[in-house]
């Protein structure tokens, strides 16, 4: 599934061509794509608006309108792209929204779990998510305290959207393993200065993330290059980048978990 990164990449390569454009109409190819509102409604509401930004929250696309927001979550497969305005609809095309220079925005989800709204309030669909990042407002003493009154493990506590917005089951294993921090370390009992750390390794693998057009592992994502400097994701067997140690596989909250055991070690009594 795509992360923060993939998706900001996303938004930045899209955004030069979109801005200022007119959606003119809606080609609704698989009627579940679209999670709100009705298929008729979508198409007679959506035509005519201007794309006036296009922006990002957690891993949501957020294209804002004239007088609605255009959200998508590409969840597993999804891929948005500008194609020619003559160009055939490819075989995983769900929705193909025909612009006024002659363009095409066309979302692509071969395994059919993205999904799309078209809303007057898009706050509403944002109302659980948790603190962006990459904001100004999210801080050490911020993650510090957020972390103390959760009191659940590292690892499924930073895959949690109400938590922390737009990390994912790749940048959470580098994060932690950038802030020497074990995954099943129980969050209240992380110290103010391994949360700093935490905070500083959470933005700096994001960022890094972005700068290489995100991981191109795991998705039909196209152009990301930061699957070649993974610290301990998908790296089973292989020395640690610090130490040297195999980086080691678990499995937390059935999801595949990678760490070095020498770098991480668990504290006394945390990852119980």
């Amino acid at each position: 599934m795509p992360e923060l990164p993939e998706v900001e990449t996303i938004v930045r390569s899209l955004r030069p061509s979109l801005e200022g454009r007119s959606i003119l109409s809606a080609d609704l190819r698989w009627k579940r794509t679209l999670a709100a509102p009705s298929p008729a409604a979508f198409a007679r509401r959506i035509a005519g608006q201007r794309i006036q930004t296009v922006g990002r929250r957690a891993k949501f696309l957020h294209l804002t309108l004239d007088r609605d927001a255009l959200i998508l979550h590409l969840r597993m497969s999804g891929d948005l792209r500008i194609v020619a305005g003559d160009a055939p609809p490819a075989r995983h095309d769900r929705l193909i929204l025909p612009l006024s220079d002659g363009a095409r925005l066309v979302f692509n989800d071969p395994r059919k779990f993205g999904r799309v709204w078209l809303t007057d309030d898009p706050q509403a669909l944002f109302a659980d998510l948790g603190p962006e990042p990459l904001a100004e407002e999210f801080t050490p003493d911020g993650l510090y305290a957020r972390l103390h009154a959760r009191r659940r493990q590292l690892k499924p506590l930073l895959l949690d959207q109400t938590f922390l917005a737009g990390l994912g089951n790749i940048y959470t294993d580098e994060a932690l393993h950038l802030a020497r921090l074990h995954p099943l370390t129980r969050s209240e009992t992380v110290s103010p200065t391994q949360a700093e750390a935490l905070w500083r390794a959470i933005r700096s693998v994001l960022e890094e993330g972005i700068r290489r057009n995100g991981a191109s592992i795991d998705w039909v994502y196209r152009g990301g290059d930061f699957q070649n400097h993974f610290r301990a994701y998908g790296r089973t067997g292989e020395p640690c980048p610090v130490c040297g140690t195999p980086i080691e596989r678990i499995v937390v909250g059935q999801r595949g978990t990678h760490f070095c055991p020498k770098c991480q070690l668990p504290d006394s009594g945390n990852s119980r």
